[in-house]
């Protein structure tokens, strides 16, 4: 998929135009009824509660993956890795950035780890992965399919983008993951 899509409902349609900072829309009322509280496992294998653990209170940047693509997912990585850089110590603290898994069915845990050194990503960066029906859920209402079942039935043509989201302001936008990191830092502090 590419960034032309509809995301969240009531949300946004992210296109290019909306990479530096993209208008930032109330999330759906009710966050907590809307997104699942479902049980992921971390990279490091711990488990979580996604709305609970994950998004309840925190400014949030979130990408989908899979540790076996071949195509947008390196360059994704490798862009969010310098959005991470940039973003330094706040990443983990009152930045949390995550990662899920487009292909659960792969990617357990321990590839996830593999992956997650493979990068060299660094700390406050946080790989998840689930049972499949549940990641499907979460990729749907976080707004990451196509709305021609055709294309979004195609795991390869996946999106390229990053949700950021900031419960406690009720804040949400998508900006392109191979956008700047200029830009992409620019819209995740707009969402503060």
């Amino acid at each position: 998929m590419n960034s032309k899509r509809l995301f969240l409902k009531g949300g946004l349609v992210a296109a290019p135009a909306l990479a530096l900072t993209a208008a930032l829309k109330p999330a759906p009322a009710g966050a907590a009824v809307y997104f699942p509280n479902t049980v992921l496992q971390t990279h490091d294998g711990r488990k979580v509660r996604f709305y609970d653990d994950l998004l309840k209170g925190k400014l949030v940047v979130i990408n989908m993956m899979y540790t076996v693509c071949t195509g947008v997912c390196p360059a994704n990585t490798a862009s969010l890795k310098a959005v991470q850089q940039a973003l330094g110590p706040r990443v983990g603290r009152d930045i949390f950035m995550y990662s899920l898994s487009l292909r659960p069915e792969f990617d357990s845990p321990e590839a996830l780890r593999d992956y997650v050194r493979q990068y060299d990503i660094g700390p406050g960066w946080t790989f998840l992965t689930g049972a499949p029906q549940d990641m499907e859920v979460l990729r749907r209402k976080l707004g990451f399919y196509d709305s021609d079942p055709v294309a979004d039935a195609d795991i390869s043509n996946h999106t390229g983008v990053v949700r950021i989201g900031n419960l406690p302001a009720e804040r949400w936008c998508m900006v392109p993951a191979q956008s700047s990191t200029s830009q992409i830092v620019t819209s995740i502090l707009g969402a503060a």
